[in-house]
């Protein structure tokens, strides 16, 4: 049986859950700016298939990347229903289109289990760990992996 990633028990973080297709991922709190909901965004020539476009965030150009595109799923259809988790990935803010935000979990460090050894090298680079609670498994998103050098050298 896999040991967690952190063994001390009474550490607590708070993550915000959200939905991509059937699956469930997560990003720390502290990570997230704001949520808002999907705005048009408007394509950029010669962008990598997963960026959507950029979009206006008061007065700041936005780079939105389609999350399920990014990690290899169907690319999303966006629709008012979705959300823009707006994020900050080193020194760059970024907009990741999401079905929609789930919750805010507060978690100890035990609930966070660390990847299968079966896991592809792509699952690696994107998630972290696999967060086990209420009888869900949830996904830890490395944001890092989301925004890659090429595109943080262009925004």
């Amino acid at each position: 049986m896999a040991e967690p990633i952190n063994s001390a028990p009474d550490s607590s973080r708070e993550l915000i859950t959200f939905l991509v297709g059937s699956q469930e991922f997560c990003v720390d709190v502290m990570s997230v700016r704001e949520i808002r909901v999907w705005t048009p965004a408007t394509p950029l020539a010669h962008a990598p298939s997963y960026v959507c476009g950029v979009i206006n965030l008061r007065g700041a150009v936005l780079p939105i990347i389609d999350f399920a595109a990014r990690l290899g799923m169907t690319p999303t259809q966006a629709t008012t229903r979705h959300a823009i988790l707006v994020v900050q990935i080193r020194e760059q803010a970024v907009g990741l289109l999401v079905e929609g935000v789930s919750e805010i979990l507060t978690i100890t460090s035990d609930l966070v289990q660390p990847i299968p050894d079966v896991a592809s090298r792509a699952t690696r680079e994107f998630v972290n760990g696999i967060v086990a609670t209420q009888g869900r498994m949830i996904s830890m998103i490395t944001l890092d992996a989301m925004l890659p050098e090429p595109l943080e050298a262009a925004a």
